[in-house]
């Protein structure tokens, strides 16, 4: 599948008006790191800390980046700390169907190709598909195409009770799972976008507790949750596993993330070789 631009707009978790000093100390509150640590971090004082925080002292456009990386705040709410101090965004937003990107694409093509026949996606922040592999399109079988409209939506597709949910044997567990994921992910990015995505796919039927979810685990020892679905009459088991980039300069590329299915049991890896030829 081609890589396609998704044109995601993420609302900034910093609320508008507010200044840098009160939306450091939530992220350090957040943290849960004290002025103290976080002054030695910083090579600062917990003084410094206490009247940026306080609005008494205005950081430099370095301490704010010092600060923020030292607090792990994701590459969007840096440039939201950085315009709230006064100073310009330090990271670019490049358009994913921009030429300057054209390496990036090229490498997660590759990427994920290269993983088949096990599925692999890749998806920006609000879980737009924006490039899969055939191992994915396998797992699409029967989904009606309506819901194969572009943008296409991880989460939606795998919850939506037209989607891949009827088939997912432990629905129960992996639903839970997927949305604790985006929980997480609302809390440390307080993104509008998100929090509408969550509340439509957790509004969509729940599996009742008397449902296929409640068999009795198969006799293979998995070393992590699997999605257990429905494929041409068998039962596949995969694990994910989600990767990032590391260092990103770009918001565009710190919000990507690859997911790759593993086979959970030798059956399914059997299965797929032979599926892919």
């Amino acid at each position: 599948m081609t890589i396609v631009p998704t044109g995601t707009d993420i609302a900034a978790a910093a609320p508008a008006g507010k200044g840098v000093g009160p939306l450091l100390r939530a992220w350090r509150e957040r943290r849960r790191v004290s002025q103290l640590e976080l002054a030695l971090r910083a090579d600062s004082s917990a003084r410094h800390i206490s009247f940026v925080e306080t609005g008494r002292s205005r950081p430099s456009e370095e301490m704010v980046l010092r600060l923020a990386e030292h607090l792990d705040v994701p590459v969007r709410e840096r440039n939201s700390l950085l315009l709230a101090a006064g100073y310009a965004p330090h990271y670019p937003e490049t358009p994913l169907d921009d030429p300057a990107l054209g390496a990036l694409r090229e490498g997660l093509e590759r990427l994920i190709q290269g993983y088949e026949p096990f599925p692999a996606l890749v998806v920006d922040a609000v879980y737009t598909v924006v490039a899969a592999n055939r191992g994915i399109t396998m797992l699409l079988d029967g989904v009606p195409e309506s819901l194969l409209q572009p943008p296409l939506n991880a989460m939606r597709l795998t919850l939506h009770p037209e989607g891949m949910a009827p088939r997912i044997r432990n629905l129960g567990e992996w639903r839970g799972h997927l949305l604790a994921q985006m929980e997480r992910q609302i809390a440390l990015h307080r993104s509008e976008p998100l929090r509408a995505l969550y509340d439509e796919v957790a509004a969509y039927p729940a599996p009742e507790k008397a449902d296929r979810g409640d068999e009795p685990s198969p006799s293979v020892p998995y070393f992590a949750l699997p999605m257990r679905i429905e494929h041409d009459g068998r039962v596949l088991s995969f694990v994910s596993s989600v990767s990032t980039f590391n260092t990103p300069m770009d918001v565009t590329v710190s919000e990507l993330a690859i997911e790759t299915f593993l086979p959970a049991d030798p059956a399914t890896a059997k299965y797929l070789h032979a599926l892919g030829g």
